[in-house]
């Protein structure tokens, strides 16, 4: 029941429109109910019993004789024909305002609700650090924000269609029922606890198959995501066979899953039929015996009960299939919750300080950091960074560079020891203060599906004169120019029309339009070829001035002119000084330095140069 009341709790800020639904569900039904009432006048005038309402009257008629007994009372039997058939003509307009009405208000709440849960499903995302999207697929994301969200707001269409609309239909009716004959309708009634045993067992294998579904959904929806990121990458590798396969099992295990999930949920709706099937022939059995028995209805009761009878049938099976339908739902919704109830971690308290700018100095003191308990990146990092330096972190792939850096916008926050500006505690400042503080210029730049204009202002508001200063300073603004509409060209996904050294002279621009007083350089050049590097070397020249800048890179030749070099070495800074020193001290440093400006044959046997350093000549 407790995720019941949680899906519950998104209709509670559109109640209004979800009470006006009930409401008008129930003057719907309750006039359905009535133009069956009226079945009653209309058979004894039809077949000339006596007059349209008897003096010896059911709680039905006695209803209808005040409603509109003097109406429906005309002076012969043709008047009151007419009058009864313009009355039910009218009644059911009047009831088909309601579902309309009903069906439009209860929509509105439903599209509503579901909105609120995809906003907050998005929101709770955005709060989630770096570390959650590592072990998740983005695929699985996308499938729960869209097709779980999609399964689950059926709970609130059925809800509103099944329980509520249907739901007062079924009152209705079996009110009529009981005002027409008790014995008969307190046969219904007792039958029905036992009906309802039928469906326990299968509605919890429905829950559990549709869960099973949704995860083989996701799964589907991630290596799809996977395939179409990596689309140069299978083409080049001819691999197209190979992924239709493994598309293809993927696919099968989702139309098997979801085929279970389906044949289960469609057997309570054929169920539920039969046996209100058989609860009619056994009414029908027992009208037979209080007949014989001398306790014999009037016949136009019996047509009218039989026909009220029958209409029950739809309403009952659709009540009938709201819980195979909540369970599909709940299976969905639980999948979304399972993302909503993690702990947001990028996210700070209210009393955290905004950061007032860097006035002297950053400092890792201690650091320690792990992704997996005990699996350390760094160990006891050390480091001084004074306003105004250029400080370049360097060593093999994996030594910790880029996880040293993350630590100064808080995308992950030291294990043990602390990261401090000018004396205080990075955990003091909050992380939205901190990151405007800074830019950052990696080497893979993402690029959005936008224009370019949009891409370099990416989160500010500002006039278009200052995005075209800051693209002529990233050397950026010449081959803009010659793109199909300039500046409002749009760069495709990832940026897929623009070369690598395009995209990322849009990374400087960004990062100058910014203007931060601390800069982040992760390995910003390393997949550039000569020409465009050289391009984007002198964008990057003037991005530096006047700044704090600490650079990450592979290759030595980009981090020669630095103040101070570091040496990271499995996590533990090793070295560090300036570039002649350490060259002079034959250190790890010279190691690196040797090994890449050290040229090789180009049909050289070894296996290689240590590490993942670059040779350049």
């Amino acid at each position: 029941m407790g995720r019941y009341k949680r899906l519950l709790g998104y209709l509670w800020p559109h109640r209004r429109a979800f009470a006006g639904s009930m409401a008008a569900a129930v003057f719907a039904s309750v006039l359905d109910g009535f133009t069956l009432a009226l079945l009653i006048p209309l058979l004894r005038v039809l077949f000339e019993v006596g007059t349209a309402l008897p003096e010896a009257q059911t709680a039905v008629e006695r209803i209808v004789d005040v409603a509109v007994g003097g109406w429906i009372l005309g002076d012969g039997h043709t008047s009151s024909l007419r009058n009864i058939v313009l009355l039910i003509l009218g009644v059911t307009a009047l009831k088909n305002v309601g579902v309309v009405c009903a069906l439009y208000l209860g929509v509105y709440a439903q599209e509503s609700a579901t909105r609120d849960l995809r906003r907050q499903f998005f929101a709770h995302l955005q709060g989630l650090s770096l570390g959650f999207y590592q072990r998740t697929k983005s695929g699985q994301l996308v499938s729960r924000m869209l097709a779980d969200i999609d399964q689950a707001s059926v709970f609130f269409s059925q809800m509103l269609q099944s329980l509520v609309r249907q739901g007062v239909m079924v009152v209705v009716y079996v009110g009529i029922l009981f005002a027409l004959s008790w014995q008969l309708t307190l046969v219904t009634v007792l039958l029905a606890p036992a009906i309802a045993m039928v469906f326990k067992p299968i509605l919890r294998r429905v829950r559990s198959q549709f869960a099973v579904a949704a995860e083989a959904r996701g799964e589907l929806t991630a290596q799809l995501n996977e395939t179409l990121r990596g689309a140069k990458e299978v083409k080049t590798y001819a691999a197209e066979g190979y992924e239709r396969r493994r598309f293809g099992a993927a696919l099968d295990r989702f139309v098997r899953s979801t085929l279970r999930a389906r044949r289960l949920a469609a057997l309570p709706s054929p169920l539920s039929e039969t046996l209100a099937a058989g609860v009619i022939v056994l009414l029908l059995l027992a009208g037979a015996w209080l007949a014989i028995g001398g306790q014999a209805m009037r016949p136009e009761l019996v047509m009218t009960y039989l026909v009220v009878a029958l209409r029950l049938l739809s309403p009952v099976k659709h009540v009938a299939q709201f819980p195979a339908f909540a369970e599909q739902a709940l299976a969905g919704a639980e999948r979304v919750f399972e993302i909503l109830d993690q702990p947001l971690d990028d996210v700070d308290p209210p009393a955290t300080k905004t950061f007032p700018g860097l006035k002297e100095v950053i400092e890792f003191r201690d650091v320690w950091f792990a992704y997996r308990d005990d699996d350390w990146v760094l160990k006891g990092v050390n480091l001084t960074l004074r306003r105004g330096e250029i400080v370049a972190i360097v060593g093999h792939s994996g030594a910790g560079k880029s996880t040293l850096v993350d630590l100064l916008p808080r995308l992950i926050d030291p294990v043990r020891g602390e990261v401090l500006l000018d004396g205080v505690p990075s955990t003091d400042y909050s992380r939205q203060s901190l990151r405007r503080s800074l830019a950052v210029v990696a080497q893979e730049t993402i690029i959005f599906n936008d224009t370019v204009s949009a891409n370099i202002a990416y989160g500010e508001d500002v006039e278009r004169e200052a995005i075209v200063e800051a693209a002529r300073a990233a050397n950026a603004h010449e081959f803009i120019e010659r793109l199909p509409d300039g500046y409002e060209t749009r760069v495709g996904e990832r940026g897929t029309m623009l070369s690598g050294g395009q995209r990322q002279r849009i990374a400087v621009a960004r990062a100058l339009l910014r203007d931060p007083p601390i800069l982040i350089l992760d390995e910003a050049t390393s997949a550039l070829d000569s020409t465009s590097e050289r391009s984007v070397q002198e964008a990057i020249a003037r991005l530096m001035q006047n700044r704090t800048v600490l650079i990450v890179a592979h290759r030595l030749s980009t981090v020669l002119g630095a103040d101070t070099i570091a040496v990271i070495d499995r996590g533990v800074v090793v070295e560090w000084g300036r570039h002649d020193d350490l060259v002079a001290a034959g250190g790890r440093y010279q190691e690196l330095y040797d090994v890449e400006w050290t040229p090789r044959p180009m049909n050289s046997t070894s296996k290689g140069c240590e590490g993942d350093a670059a040779w350049s000549q």
